[in-house]
């Protein structure tokens, strides 16, 4: 009686165990197959290289600050800029290298004073054109290193590049052009996809 218990015993737990790694292979085989279904999903590194657009969600970005945000493995800057900030964009023109945005560093939209679709809104490369340093936002008004005239805008530590709050290059810097604005639209108020063409005009 013992030794057919343990016969069953046996045959009992070689049953468990076949059915154990029977799933488990079955398993393993589900996720192989599945695995390329998950990635066809997915955006290829291929796309994203290629400049697949970005959505972003803009709606918790507050009066007088700075959102970096990712697109073709380049930083892009979103600025919410306050009316004081729009108000220096017309005072600093004298200063400034091209304050027309005549050198074709953005789309057509974009190609007017504030270098926007929305006059609040900068969308742009935080990226030096001299030599792609990454500039630094100063919204300080007249510090000691950058001078009385200083009224706010981008500088770059690297070579003393100077930009405006609309990306605007100063004369007499090493950067030879304004900042790269890239294309974006906006789907809603609240949301921009940058990598898109909008069909808006200034």
């Amino acid at each position: 009686m013992a030794d057919s218990f343990s016969i069953d015993s046996k045959m009992s737990g070689r049953r468990k165990f076949l059915v154990a790694a029977t799933s488990v292979a079955g398993g393993v085989a589900c996720a192989g197959i599945a695995t390329p279904f998950v990635k066809s999903m997915m955006p290829s590194e291929r796309a994203k290289a290629a400049g697949a657009p970005v959505e972003i969600d803009i709606s918790r970005l507050e009066s007088g600050m700075l959102l970096m945000v990712e697109w073709r493995g380049r930083v892009v800057w979103i600025l919410d800029r306050t009316p004081d900030m729009l108000a220096t964009l017309e005072k600093l023109e004298p200063q400034l290298a091209d304050p027309n945005s005549d050198k074709d560093q953005q789309p057509d939209y974009a190609k007017n004073r504030t270098r926007s679709i929305k006059p609040e809104i900068l969308v742009v490369e935080g990226i030096c054109t001299h030599l792609g340093c990454s500039p630094v936002f100063r919204k300080d008004i007249a510090p000691e290193d950058l001078g009385p005239d200083w009224l706010g805008g981008f500088f770059c530590p690297c070579h003393g590049s100077k930009f405006d709050l609309a990306g605007r290059v100063y004369k007499s810097v090493p950067a030879p052009t304004n900042m790269v604005v890239p294309p974006h639209v906006y789907l809603s108020d609240n949301v921009l996809l940058i990598g898109a063409e909008s069909k808006e005009s200034a």
